[in-house]
Formats: C-alpha cells, sequence, structure tokens
C-alpha cells in the first residue's frame, strides 16, 4: 500500500522515523510530507534514510510539478502522526496554505484518512478541538484517539501519541 505520512510540529514528530520503520516493516511505501514546525523536530534526511522515499517539505516547485496533486492521486491511505490541535483545526475548517494541508484537501473522498492526534491534556478536551476531531470523523476520518502517557510538558494526561506499532497495527 502507498502511504504518505504526514507529520506536523507536534513534539512526538520525534516518533515519525520509527512510525516509517514500522510500516515498511509491514510492506508498505511510505512517502512524508513535514509541516515547517515538523522540520525544526525531525530531519528530512532521516525520513528518506528510513523510507527510501523521497520527503517532502513544501508545496512550492520549480519544475511545475504539483507535488500536493500528485501525492493525493498516489497514496492509497494518508496517516498524520502527530496531528497537533493547529492542523486538526485546518484540515476540520478546509484551511490550506502549506503541502500538508493543500494535499489533503486534494484528496478524493474514498481515501482512506487515518489522524493520530498528540497534544497537552488540556487542549485535547478543548471543546473547539473535540468540534474539528467530530468534523474530520464526519468526514471519513478514523481518529486514533491520544493515550494517558508522560507528556513533554512534564504532566500526566490524555495526550500523548500512540506508539509506532500501534498505528502500524491500525493501518495493517
Amino acid at each position: 500500500m502507498n502511504i504518505v505520512l504526514g507529520i506536523s510540529g507536534g513534539i512526538a514528530a520525534y516518533k515519525a522515523p520509527e512510525i516509517v520503520r514500522a510500516l515498511v516493516k509491514r510492506g508498505h511505501t511510505v512517502r512524508c510530507v513535514l509541516t515547517s514546525a515538523a522540520t525544526r523536530l525531525v530531519t528530512a534526511e532521516a525520513l528518506a534514510a528510513v523510507s527510501r522515499q523521497p520527503v517532502f517539505t513544501s508545496a512550492w516547485t520549480t519544475d511545475g510539478s504539483m507535488p500536493h496533486i500528485d501525492l493525493a492521486r498516489w497514496a492509497d491511505l494518508v496517516v498524520v502522526a502527530p496531528a497537533t490541535a493547529d492542523v486538526l483545526a485546518r484540515f476540520a475548517l478546509g484551511m490550506a496554505d502549506d503541502l500538508l494541508t493543500t494535499m489533503f484537501l486534494a484528496l478524493e473522498p474514498a481515501k482512506r484518512v487515518l489522524l493520530v492526534p498528540a497534544m497537552n491534556t488540556v487542549m485535547w478536551h478543548k471543546a473547539v478541538v473535540q468540534s474539528h476531531v467530530a468534523t474530520l470523523r464526519a468526514g471519513g476520518a478514523q481518529i486514533l484517539a491520544p493515550v494517558e502517557g508522560s507528556l513533554a510538558c512534564g504532566e500526566q494526561g490524555v495526550g500523548a501519541m500512540v506508539e509506532p506499532e500501534t498505528i502500524a497495527g491500525t493501518v495493517g
């Protein structure tokens, strides 16, 4: 299966190479799309090394290609992990100002989407975040909800991203 792994700028992005490895181990081909914030947390080079595929960080090209359309057509499945509150909001509201969000809008309705949120407990429980999650579910996205765990802010609570093997197991 061809999988686009979208990586947004939450600290859980450091787990992205392990997600790629787990998916590749199961026989999938994985191409990664990083938001600009994600590039501060994980490198394109590391992801290219474990995926053996091109990694995308910008919608802008000089060769006339349209990566948002090309990736949307190439993918059988889009996984976004971590999915921050910001990216969930932008997906739910149809805001598209980078490669990940424009690719999301360019997906055919039949394409499978798996969103894997990760954020602080207070953020996860905000009514507006839950509203965006509900909108995305209603639109057909599968949500792999965050779990109880130790969070980057030093707190304990619901908000930790599920483990890479759990994500790969959900994909199949």
